[in-house]
């Protein structure tokens, strides 16, 4: 059985590189979901970056809820806690229902490509101006 004041303990001791580790780990795997959702992957590819990038958010929410249990309170707690949440909460947007998300990276796609149109649009609207 785990002690809870051992967890506690490992979490406080070496919190910079848990972090240092968990952050970067959390984003990248999030957002290889998302691509992979977007480029109409597999099934089973999208589950298996969700599943990973999951572990990822619920170890990042348990460092903070360690962090809590102890009393610190700060504005990288709840920074992070909101990470770790928002992270999770995309990953099982992915494998739950991928057909909105995509619907949503579509219309991200498009009004990314309307503010910065490419140098063969603009010859073409130069040309029929």
């Amino acid at each position: 059985m785990i002690d809870f004041n051992t967890v506690t303990e490992f979490s406080c001791t070496y919190c910079i590189a848990i972090c240092a580790f968990l952050v970067p780990a959390n984003l990248l795997t999030t957002l290889q979901t998302v691509i992979l959702t977007g480029l109409k992957r597999p099934r089973i590819q999208v589950w298996a970056s969700a599943v990973v990038a999951s572990l990822w958010a619920t170890a990042m929410i348990i460092h903070v809820f360690t962090w809590f249990a102890i009393g610190v309170v700060m504005p990288p707690t709840y920074i992070l806690l909101v990470m770790g949440i928002t992270c999770l909460t995309t990953n099982v947007w992915a494998i739950a229902h991928p057909g909105s998300m995509m619907h949503l990276i579509r219309f991200a796609v498009s009004v990314v490509r309307r503010a910065f149109p490419r140098k063969n649009d603009l010859v073409i609207l130069e040309k029929r101006i």
